[in-house]
């Protein structure tokens, strides 16, 4: 995991990236293969991984009520789940729609809109068509891009 500052040159990277345009400029159609964003980090997270706080483990691989199933079997109580932006995508069930996925099962698509299945699009990639394309700060602007896109082209058809 690569780590980068939160705050340059005094202020929270976020607010830099809004205020340069670079959160909504549409360069993501003009990267072939996305870089890997890094976590914005003061320090602490990257201490607590160091650290082995929090409990890092592959992702469980079921839920038996309010207990986890873990890979090896073994339960554990969890009180809540949360499932965070940055993630990447796992689509083993666009397998069989052909030209959906590229060869590491990426979603191929440009600024959302699958490029090989009329009538599928995706919201959330990284550079999806920004740099906060897969953050809580593009997904809402991209998703409604999107709806506008398919009901566009549903009305063509």
């Amino acid at each position: 995991m690569k780590f980068a500052a939160q705050r340059v040159l005094g202020c929270d990277l976020h607010v830099w990236t809004a205020h340069t345009g670079l959160d909504t400029a549409p360069i993501g159609r003009f990267l072939s293969r996305p870089p890997a964003q890094p976590a914005l980090d003061d320090g602490r997270y990257r201490a607590a991984l160091a650290a082995g706080r929090p409990d890092r483990r592959p992702i469980f691989t079921g839920a038996d009520g309010a207990r986890l199933v873990w890979p090896a079997g073994q339960r554990e109580k969890a009180d809540a789940i949360v499932l965070a932006t940055g993630y990447r995508p796992d689509l083993p069930c666009l397998a069989g729609l052909d030209g959906a996925l590229d060869a590491d099962g990426n979603p191929r698509h440009r600024e959302g809109l699958a490029t090989g299945v009329q009538g599928l699009a995706f919201v959330g990639p990284e550079w999806q068509r920004s740099l906060s394309s897969n953050s809580l700060r593009g997904v809402g602007r991209d998703a409604e891009r999107i709806a506008r896109r398919l009901a566009a082209q549903l009305a063509r058809q």
